[in-house]
């Protein structure tokens, strides 16, 4: 049995997610040792597991920690050298687990790794959350090779390579076990979405490395738990995106970049409003005034070993004006040189 990969997919009342992706999971997985995390489901995911699919392993958390707190509760419990963390909706191909296993293996420094992501319905298209690897631009926005804001390109292998980025997907994220738990592994107060961000950025204050490898392809249905157009979701984008950069910028950026991002956040929320998404411009108004209710609580996360300057794979410019004043929504269009080395 190959005790060095986990796949762990965390499930809470998803029984029809997991009667439909969990096969594909059990199919290519080779011999690894594949977990259903349960978040304290009410309806009848665990006994699904139970019943058709006998080799996967189950563990029963007793609270819905969201995304952070269900895995942190499981993987105290799990011994391999690489955690997947794998979204419950996710369809995985053959051969999808070797290509990163053989990418880590050759370099101790990786500490996590993501694959291709691909759109679950439109299947020459990459998918929203992750696409070809994640980066941020100076103000902490996130965006992928293949993903601007809305916009994904359609994928015709122009970001087949394999490299760096900032930040790899939560939705499939391959992670160096003893590495999660040196760094402090995911941060709760996040609850879901940013918080896989917010771990690659601390690993790479550590010295690690972040990886993308296309040559590992998924599809990805996007959306499982909160869809893009709940305001829940933009509430904690926007919420959970000053908290990452108080907790992980210099500090001699932060006194001009939080207000910045707030000032830039603003805007967006008059467009939710002129759009007529009423639900998104309260989110955004909530966001900010429990960033600012929370703001001690954020600030005493910060770590003592921050660098002077921006890590690696930072775009360093606005995402923002790029995308809707000059209308470049693709990744390929921005400038090369403004990525920080």
């Amino acid at each position: 049995m190959n005790s060095k990969v986990a796949v762990i997919i965390l499930n809470w009342n998803g029984y029809a997610l997991l009667q439909q992706f969990l096969p594909s999971v059990v199919k290519h997985s080779g011999d690894a040792m594949v977990y259903v995390v349960d978040n304290a489901s009410t309806d009848h995911s665990v006994q699904l597991v139970h019943e058709q699919f006998p080799t996967v392993r189950i563990i029963q958390n007793i609270r819905n920690g969201g995304y952070a707190g269900g895995y942190n509760d499981a993987l105290k419990h799990i011994e391999a050298d690489y955690f997947v963390l794998l979204n419950s909706d996710v369809e995985v191909t053959k051969n999808w687990i070797p290509p990163i296993q053989k990418l880590m293996d050759s370099d101790p420094r990786v500490a996590a790794c993501q694959p291709k992501l691909l759109n679950y319905y439109d299947r020459e298209k990459f998918e929203y959350a992750g696409a070809s690897g994640g980066h941020i631009d100076r103000y902490g926005y996130p965006f992928c090779r293949g993903r601007v804001f809305d916009a994904c390109e359609t994928d015709k292998g122009q970001y087949d390579d394999i490299r760096s980025c900032f930040w790899a997907t939560g939705a499939c994220l391959f992670v160096r076990a003893n590495t999660f738990h040196q760094v402090g592994q995911l941060d709760e107060d996040f609850f879901a979405h940013m918080e896989e961000i917010d771990l690659c950025w601390r690993m790479q204050q550590f010295g690690y490395k972040i990886m993308v490898c296309p040559q590992s392809v998924v599809y990805h249905v996007g959306g499982g738990t909160l869809s893009q157009q709940n305001s829940k979701k933009t509430y904690l984008n926007f919420r959970n995106g000053l908290g990452l950069l108080l907790k992980n910028l210099p500090i001699q950026m932060l006194w001009y970049k939080i207000p910045l991002r707030i000032f830039l956040d603003q805007i967006a929320a008059c467009k939710f409003l002129f759009d007529g998404k009423t639900d998104d411009f309260k989110a955004i108004g909530s966001a900010h005034r429990d960033f600012i209710k929370n703001f001690n609580k954020w600030r005493k996360k910060r770590y003592h070993h921050q660098r002077k300057n921006l890590l690696p794979e930072v775009y360093d410019g606005s995402i923002v004006w790029r995308y809707f004043v000059l209308k470049n929504r693709k990744f390929s269009n921005l400038d090369k040189n403004k990525f920080t080395h």
